[in-house]
């Protein structure tokens, strides 16, 4: 069958949508697939189908958030459930209380990431951030920079890195909220906040650099920066969008044994609904409790969401899934990596196991943005667009996720495609 009879359907309504989308897509990430954004009709599990007729194994999990599968039915009967009493009240409701303790509820990863910030403002009476080059905390304009550059050269050095746009129509005083550093470096970690420290609020970090490469954090790192933000009255932060609920219950933080002032939960926490959550230590969050920092939003903790939430929370509590998707995950990685011995590839295969990243290059790890440029993306692009002809779905920049309906069997049968594919490589 060819490409076009394969994807025909999705073609069409492809160019219908444009009629009416701008770009004929709702999101810029669903933009980026093989060969152009593709239609869904129904999913279940571990699988996901397409109007076409094509199914695939499905590793991006929706970008993330279906940590318990498509369609679980404990979490679907739980929306079903409390939905009929009502969708939104813009009132409290009872199911608010039983999720959350000093916690507050947005839609999105990038709203909270705003609320975070904004407390740090209020409790240290500084104005900026340091952020690092490849962490993604949203679109909104103070964060959208560090997550491209025309070339690596073009960075300029560690010390003092030139920041590009990562889109048109940013103000261009924007740039005045943050500094920015290559992540993984310590030494220059504490180099920059001993001199900038009375400008810096907050330190933001993604604790495992997932967006980019899915780098683990060196050892001591993340302790040393906890530390540099108590010696320096600075906010440390935690976004936990990708991490929260997929590392540990209690997210990165409890696996590394690092805990920050505030963190940022979504994407896992509701199985796709639309919810986040900022959390942190009672004496920043009495900022938001005293009303001294607003945090407001209409439909902020709506019914269905929030009773999404617990039903994913709760069978992550009960079905014992994050060790099952450490074993399966640990599996994928060990497998990639034979495959790519065998076919003398410089595939290189980092993550801890539920998230993990695929990408070619001649360095045996890589620790930050930088290094992340070294991919050779034509060759991703192959390998991705080729596991996607063989029903097997995976992010386009290389990042695979497990759920908790994923089987053995779907682990063989993604190494069995990844075989076929390195022959056509």
């Amino acid at each position: 069958m060819s490409e076009m009879d394969r994807y025909e359907q999705s073609a069409k309504l492809l160019e219908r949508a444009k009629k009416s989308l701008a770009g004929g897509v709702s999101s810029e990430f669903r933009r980026y697939n093989h060969p152009h954004a593709i239609f869904y009709s129904h999913a279940e599990g571990s699988r996901i189908v397409d109007v076409d007729g094509n199914e695939y194994l499905d590793f991006t999990l929706s970008q993330g958030p279906l940590i318990v599968g498509h369609n679980h039915p404990h979490v679907v009967k739980r929306v079903e459930d409390y939905a009929k009493k009502g969708q939104l009240f813009a009132g409290q409701h009872l199911l608010e209380i039983e999720l959350a303790e000093l916690m507050r509820f947005c839609l999105d990863g990038s709203e909270a990431v705003q609320t975070a910030l904004r407390v740090a403002r209020a409790k240290t009476g500084k104005q900026k951030f340091l952020r690092f080059e490849g962490h993604y905390h949203g679109w909104l304009d103070n964060v959208a920079w560090g997550l491209s550059t025309p070339s690596a050269e073009q960075l300029g050095s560690r010390e003092e890195p030139v920041v590009f746009p990562w889109t048109a129509g940013l103000p261009d005083n924007v740039q005045d909220d943050f500094i920015i550093l290559p992540w993984n470096d310590l030494t220059l970690l504490e180099k920059k906040i001993k001199e900038k420290h009375s400008e810096i609020a907050a330190v933001i970090t993604e604790p495992i650099m997932c967006n980019n490469g899915c780098i683990l954090p060196r050892e001591g790192y993340l302790q040393g920066m906890r530390a540099l933000c108590d010696r320096y009255n600075i906010a440390l932060v935690f976004d936990e969008v990708i991490t929260g609920f997929r590392t540990a219950l209690g997210g990165a933080q409890a696996y590394y044994h690092v805990i920050p002032d505030l963190s940022i939960f979504a994407k896992a926490i509701a199985s796709g609904y639309p919810i986040s959550a900022i959390v942190g230590k009672k004496e920043w969050m009495n900022l938001i409790a005293e009303g001294k920092v607003i945090h407001a939003g209409t439909m902020n903790s709506s019914n269905s969401t929030v009773a999404a939430a617990i039903g994913t929370l709760e069978v992550l509590e009960s079905e014992n899934v994050l060790e099952r998707i450490f074993k399966l995950g640990t599996q994928l990685m060990k497998g990639l990596r034979e495959i790519g011995k065998q076919h003398n590839s410089d595939l290189l295969v980092q993550g801890l196991g539920p998230m993990l990243h695929t990408g070619f290059t001649d360095l045996s790890a890589v620790y930050d943005y930088r290094d992340v440029l070294t991919y050779d993306k034509v060759k991703l692009n192959k390998f991705i667009a080729g596991m996607h002809d063989k029903g097997i779905r995976i992010i386009g920049r290389g990042l695979w996720y497990i759920s908790a309906a994923h089987t053995e069997d779907d682990i063989d049968t993604a190494l069995a495609m990844a075989s076929d594919v390195f022959r056509s490589l």
